[in-house]
C-alpha cells in the first residue's frame, strides 16, 4: 500500500455526467448492445417527456443525464429486463425512478410500480426521492410499504400509483391485498445484491416476484453483482441486459482513501478521538463491527466532549431510527458524527458526508475481507460530485493483511498516513471541505430536496 506525507493525495472535484466510466452492455445468448442508441448527454430534456417531472428534475440539480442514465433507460423504456451495475452516487436511483412514473397512467388509482429495498431506511430514502422528483406533478402518488408504517389490522388497498417498501412488509401487504398486482408493470429490486443474499431476504424478495404477474418488466440495481448473484437473477429477470463496469471502475474516484497503523485496538480509540479534536470534519460516519462496539465508542466519545449519534439495528423503535437518520441528514447533530453498524454501508445518501471512518474493517461471515461492504461504507462519502475521504484503521496482522485484499482486489492505492501525522489528514480535509463548498455553490445544495423524508421534500 502506498506512502504518503499528503503530496499525491489532494481532492479533485468529480462530475456526474463525465466520471469516465467503463460501461459494458451483454445481452442474453451473447447478444451485442454495443451500438444501441443513448439519451442526448447535453440536457436534462432527454430523461423525459413529462413537462412537471423535468421541472422536479433541473428543482433537483439535474442539468444533464449520467452515463448510466445516458444507456440504462432507453433499454428500459424499450421493455427490456435489466441487471443494472452501478456504483454509488451515479444516478441509478433516478434512473429507476423515472423508468416507474414513464410507467404510471395517473387515471388509474392502482400500482403500477414496485420497488423493494432492503432496509426501511433506504425504501424511505427512495420515497422521499420520488416525491420531491413529482413535487410540480400534482397527480403522480406513492405508498410507502415498511415497518411500522401499516396499520396491522388494515385491508384498505393501496391507491397509489408507485409502491416502495422492504420485502417482508410488502409480503404481508400482498397476503393482506393492500398491495393489488393486477395493473402492476415494473418491478424494481434496488441493491439486489443485498435483497438476494441475506439471510431472509433472499427467500421474501423470491415470493414478492412469484406474486407478480408473469409479463411485469424486472429491473434489478445494484453497486456490485456477484457471480452467483447475477446466475440467480437469470430467474427474476429473465433474458435480462446486463449493464456491468469493470472491478476497477467499481471505486468512487472522488474518494481519497487512507488507512492509519495503530498500534492496537485502544490506540485506534485514541486515533479517532485525536482525528475529531484536530480536524473540522463536517458530516462523517464511522463503521464499526458490532453494536456494542457502536454504544461503547459512542460512550467514550461524548464523555471526551464530542456530539455524537448512534444508528443500529437494536434501537428501541423505528421511529428512534427514522428520527436519527433524519436528524443527522438535515445536520440537526452539532458535530453531524454518526457511528453505526452496517444498516448505513449501503444507498443513504447524505450529499454532505466528507469523512468516513472505518473504525473496524468488513468481514464476511467467514472472517474473509468483505470487499462488497467496503465499496458500500466508502461510497457514503464523496457523492454528487463532490470529494470526500475515507480512513481506514489497521491495528494487527490480520487487519493489515485484510486492507491489502481490498486495495489489489479493487486495485487503487490505499495510501498511509503516519498516526502522528494527522495535520496532512486535517490539511487534505480542509482541501476536500473548500472543494464540496465551490460545488455546492455551482450546482446548488442537493441536500435539501434529494434527501427529505417522505412528505417532507423542501
Amino acid at each position: 500500500m502506498a506512502s504518503d506525507t499528503g503530496s499525491d493525495i489532494q481532492p479533485k472535484e468529480v462530475s456526474l455526467d463525465n466520471m469516465g466510466l467503463e460501461i459494458l452492455l451483454e445481452g442474453p445468448e451473447g447478444k451485442d448492445f454495443k451500438d444501441q442508441p443513448k439519451l442526448g448527454t447535453n440536457s436534462a430534456d432527454s430523461l423525459t417527456s413529462r413537462k412537471a417531472i423535468l421541472t422536479g428534475l433541473y428543482f433537483m440539480n439535474y442539468r444533464k443525464p449520467s452515463k448510466v442514465q445516458a444507456t440504462a433507460l432507453p433499454l428500459i423504456l424499450k421493455g427490456h429486463n435489466l441487471l443494472c451495475q452501478s456504483q454509488t452516487g451515479t444516478g441509478k436511483t433516478a434512473c429507476y425512478a423515472l423508468a416507474m412514473i414513464h410507467m404510471v397512467d395517473v387515471k388509474l388509482n392502482k400500482p403500477q410500480a414496485l420497488c423493494i429495498a432492503p432496509t426501511r431506511e433506504l425504501a424511505r430514502q427512495i420515497i422521499g426521492y420520488i416525491n420531491t422528483l413529482c413535487r410540480f406533478d400534482g397527480e403522480i402518488c406513492t405508498e410507502l410499504a415498511i415497518p411500522g408504517q401499516i396499520d396491522k389490522k388494515s385491508r384498505m388497498p393501496f391507491e397509489g400509483h408507485i409502491v416502495v417498501g422492504t420485502p417482508g412488509t410488502v409480503v404481508d401487504c400482498l397476503n393482506r391485498k393492500i398491495i393489488q398486482t393486477e395493473h402492476l408493470k415494473i418491478l424494481i429490486m434496488d441493491e439486489a445484491d443485498n435483497l438476494l443474499e441475506m439471510q431472509g431476504l433472499g427467500d421474501q424478495a423470491s415470493r414478492v416476484r412469484s406474486r407478480m404477474p408473469k409479463s411485469i418488466q424486472v429491473l434489478l440495481f445494484s453497486a456490485t453483482f456477484s457471480e452467483n448473484v447475477v446466475n440467480y437473477a437469470a430467474t427474476f429477470a429473465p433474458g435480462a441486459i446486463k449493464l456491468t463496469l469493470e472491478r476497477h471502475e467499481l471505486t468512487m474516484k472522488g474518494i481519497k482513501q487512507i488507512y492509519i497503523d495503530c498500534k492496537d485496538e485502544e490506540d485506534k480509540y485514541r486515533v479517532l478521538v485525536d482525528l475529531y479534536h484536530t480536524m473540522c470534519v463536517g458530516s462523517s460516519i464511522i463503521f464499526v463491527k458490532k453494536r456494542v462496539n457502536a454504544n461503547q465508542i459512542a460512550e467514550r466519545m461524548r464523555a471526551d466532549g464530542h456530539v455524537v449519534a448512534v444508528l443500529h439495528s437494536a434501537l428501541d423503535s423505528v421511529a428512534e431510527r427514522d428520527e436519527i437518520i433524519d436528524a443527522f441528514r438535515r445536520g440537526r447533530y452539532k458535530s453531524k458524527v454518526l457511528i453505526t453498524t452496517n444498516l448505513l454501508a449501503r444507498g443513504i445518501d447524505v450529499a454532505t458526508t466528507s469523512l468516513v471512518i472505518n473504525y473496524d474493517l468488513p468481514r464476511m461471515v467467514d472472517d474473509s475481507p468483505d470487499y462488497v461492504t467496503y465499496l458500500h461504507r466508502i461510497g457514503r462519502t464523496g457523492r454528487f460530485g463532490r470529494s470526500g475521504v475515507s480512513v481506514s484503521f489497521v491495528h494487527d496482522k490480520r487487519s493489515w493483511e485484510e486492507l491489502k485484499q481490498i486495495q489489489a482486489y479493487y486495485g487503487v492505492p490505499i495510501h498511509l498516513i503516519p498516526a502522528d501525522h494527522i495535520e496532512v489528514l486535517e490539511n487534505l480535509m480542509k482541501l476536500i471541505l473548500k472543494n464540496n463548498v465551490e460545488v455546492a455553490a455551482r450546482y446548488g445544495s442537493m441536500n435539501k430536496s434529494r434527501h427529505a423524508p417522505p412528505g417532507e421534500a423542501e
